[in-house]
């Protein structure tokens, strides 16, 4: 299998300006993903592990070492030092991100969100819709709030349909940043069964976890960070 991704020696801080500190986030940061392959980062709030994510989505910049992405569109490429352009495009058609906040606007319906992902990918409408009832009954949201905003929703629900909107998309690399924090235990079985099946599928996928039971038998690598560096 190829390297999807090539993280060496990446490291990043932040700098507190009415304090006039520095605080480092992550250091000496060394990591490669398989083609196919899922990692678990464990390590508690804090620790680094959402920074990394957020480097590799292009959110944040490193101030030290490189991200090397294998891109389908470019080939082997520096995530640091990609074009706008670029970083657009990965975003739409390659990468997909996780969080546990829904960032969409606040006057978008449950099922416009998803359907939008779907057309993103070049379906057509008729493709789109009935991929979005097959992912928003598989999250079991109610279906009486599937034409209603999303602000309206409570946290976990905003939380199924963010993991909802990046997996619909199969996307090649897909980030994780605590997808089941805010879930209960049915939820996080639904979830579960998607990863699944992604992986089944090819996906890549680099996740950031504190449930522990959840990664059991999911990843195949694990690794553990403190104060900003993988002690494991």
């Amino acid at each position: 299998m190829e390297n999807m991704l090539e993280i060496k020696d990446l490291g990043k801080n932040f700098r507190i300006h009415d304090l006039n500190k520095k605080i480092s986030a992550c250091q000496g940061i060394n990591l490669t993903l398989k083609e196919g392959e899922f990692i678990g980062i464990t390590g508690r709030s804090g620790s680094g592990k959402s920074t990394i994510l957020k480097m590799i989505y292009r959110t944040y910049l490193p101030d030290e070492g490189e991200i090397r992405y294998n891109s389908a569109q470019w080939g082997l490429m520096s995530l640091s030092e990609a074009e706008e352009r670029q970083v657009l495009y990965l975003r739409k058609y390659e990468l997909g991100y996780v969080s546990q906040f829904l960032d969409v606007l606040p006057r978008m319906s449950a099922r416009s969100i998803i359907e939008q992902a779907v057309l993103e990918m070049g379906k057509t409408l008729e493709e789109a819709r009935e991929e979005t009832v097959r992912m928003l009954s598989h999250f079991e949201l109610d279906e009486t709030l599937w034409d209603s905003y999303a602000a309206t929703f409570s946290g976990g629900e905003k939380l199924r349909l963010n993991i909802a909107r990046a997996m619909v998309k199969h996307p090649r690399l897909l980030l994780l940043d605590e997808p089941t924090a805010s879930l209960d235990n049915h939820s996080k079985i639904k979830v579960r069964q998607l990863i699944e099946q992604l992986k089944a599928e090819g996906t890549t996928m680099l996740g950031i976890f504190h449930d522990i039971e959840f990664m059991e038998g999911l990843c195949d690598r694990e690794f553990s960070m403190q104060k900003g560096r993988v002690v494991a």
